[in-house]
């Protein structure tokens, strides 16, 4: 890829942000964050699909393929050894299929 100005300064955004979460206290907060929105995004689109009761199986699908894609990721970032991006993938992907699977068991009962 080109080395523009835009994809330079996205990189040193992102390089900027792993230094800050390299305290662990920083790192364990963007966790909780990226745990907790994911959580209400899973949460929202199960919801709204049960509301409209017209898009479930597209709101399913585009569950599965956001789980897929997230869980074709792992790899990669695991052999870039970049732990935070591997992290915060894990807690985007645990709290969305949390949420997704709490908001099924509260439309059952």
């Amino acid at each position: 890829m080109q080395r523009t100005r835009l994809r330079q300064a996205m990189g040193e955004s992102l390089h900027g942000l792993a230094l800050w979460a390299a305290n662990p206290w920083r790192h364990w907060s963007l966790l909780t964050v990226v745990f907790t929105a994911a959580f209400l995004l899973g949460n929202g689109i199960t919801a709204v699909s049960g509301a409209l009761n017209v898009f479930d199986p597209m709101a399913a699908v585009t569950t599965i393929a956001l789980t897929e894609v997230l869980v074709r990721q792992r790899p990669r970032l695991q052999r870039q050894g970049n732990h935070l991006w591997l992290h915060l993938v894990d807690a985007f992907r645990v709290g969305f299929v949390y949420g997704v699977i709490l908001d099924g068991f509260r439309m059952m009962t």
